[in-house]
């Protein structure tokens, strides 16, 4: 295994996701600004996970035919394009179309996590795709704080620029540092696929099946969340875009910690399993907590529902990352994590677009809701530890 490599990927993922960041805390209140309907907001962002859900297909099966690096690189530059569309957008239509650009740029996960998974041995990736994690965790950190200040300070085109400008520099140290990690290429692997036949495809596998269907869920309850929470606190407690940067950052920063430090040893000690299940149930005990805090003990009650987000969000992801790997034969592992982050995808389009909705019928309901799927996802989690599954070696 290559530790430097592996550095440099990281390092490239923390700054996209700073990028990323800067546009989450900020993107909801500027629709509501320019008109949008609550609805309408959650199908904006609804669109971008569609955009990426058409395309991760095309990059994870593009990885493993020409390698990971250009196609991190490539995606990494229609970052820059779709930002520069956000400096200018002063119509929803434009906000739509730089959304739809930024999710097909954002498909390229898939490249990232089959990147580790050609380094790495099976029983060390839990770890590394934790530090991925943690990657993720570092952009919230930084980018929502910064993008509310850009914001409130620069109006949309100077947060725009500036979100296209880290990408220019992020581009610059893949391609100056990053080094190819796929010696096995596949020749054969499609590229243009339907991402629908893929998922069917997959179905008779049940080990797979299972930690797909729970990733489903996960990622629709946590979409709900994320493109509401904007409008929650400025709505109902007349929090300003700095402010709503400075709690998103909190959970960046949580997550980050938790992935970095502790969800290797954590696995190590009770098992990925057990672990998965623990992460599920705070995760619905902080969604549905957070839109109940009164207004004489919103910060510390908030704070506390954001801990157990960002602990149910930081022992979840990478283990399903891991569990997929695991069962994913080497020359398939670009289109196994591919196939998750398109399932990913496709439950952001239901996410928000039923988020938005429901936001709009009253304040609370979305993360009420949330909260009910993740108890889903809890007893779906402990039937895997209850069953066992078997992981099949990767050769």
């Amino acid at each position: 295994m290559k530790k430097l490599p592996i550095l440099v990927l990281i390092i490239t993922i923390a700054i996209d996701m700073l990028g990323f960041g800067i546009i989450i805390p900020v993107l909801p209140i500027y629709a509501d600004q320019l008109g949008a309907s609550e609805f309408t907001i959650g199908l904006i962002e609804a669109s971008f996970a569609a955009a990426q859900f058409l395309f991760t297909p095309f990059w994870g099966g593009l990885s493993d035919r020409i390698g990971r690096r250009p196609v991190i690189l490539i995606s990494i530059g229609i970052m820059v394009l779709s930002y520069l569309v956000l400096a200018n957008a002063t119509l929803i239509a434009l906000v739509f179309l730089a959304r739809i650009v930024s999710g097909i740029g954002a498909a390229n996960l898939s490249a990232a996590q089959a990147f580790i998974s050609d380094l790495v041995k099976p029983k060390e990736r839990v770890k590394y795709f934790g530090y991925i994690g943690a990657a993720f965790g570092i952009g919230f950190i930084f980018g929502p704080p910064l993008g509310g200040y850009l914001k409130t300070n620069f109006g949309i085109e100077g947060l725009g620029y500036v979100a296209a400008g880290i990408s220019t520099l992020n581009f610059l140290l893949a391609f100056f540092f990053l080094p190819e990690s796929n010696k096995e290429k596949n020749a054969d692997s499609k590229l243009f696929k339907n991402p629908f036949t893929e998922i069917y495809r997959i179905l008779p596998r049940p080990e797979i099946r299972s930690v797909l269907m729970i990733h489903f869920v996960f990622i629709m309850a946590f979409s709900m969340m994320q493109i509401t929470a904007s409008l929650l606190w400025a709505k109902e407690y007349q929090l300003n875009e700095q402010e709503i940067g400075v709690m998103f950052a909190y959970v960046g920063i949580s997550t980050a910690l938790i992935q970095g430090l502790f969800v290797g040893k954590l696995s190590n000690i009770f098992g990925e399993r057990r672990l998965f299940v623990v992460g599920n149930l705070m995760m619905a005990a902080g969604l549905a907590s957070l839109p109940f805090a009164p207004p004489g003990g919103f910060l510390i009650l908030t704070i506390i529902a954001l801990t157990l987000i960002s602990f149910g969000n930081a022992f979840v992801t990478p283990i399903i990352s891991s569990l997929l790997s695991q069962n994913a034969k080497k020359k398939e592992q670009g289109k196994i994590l591919g196939l998750a982050q398109s399932v990913g995808a496709l439950s952001r389009v239901f996410g928000p677009s039923l988020g938005g909705f429901l936001f709009g019928l009253t304040y609370f309901m979305p993360n009420i809701v949330a909260g009910a799927l993740m108890l889903l996802t809890t007893f779906m989690a402990f039937q895997l530890v209850k069953n066992k599954m078997r992981p099949q070696e990767a050769s």
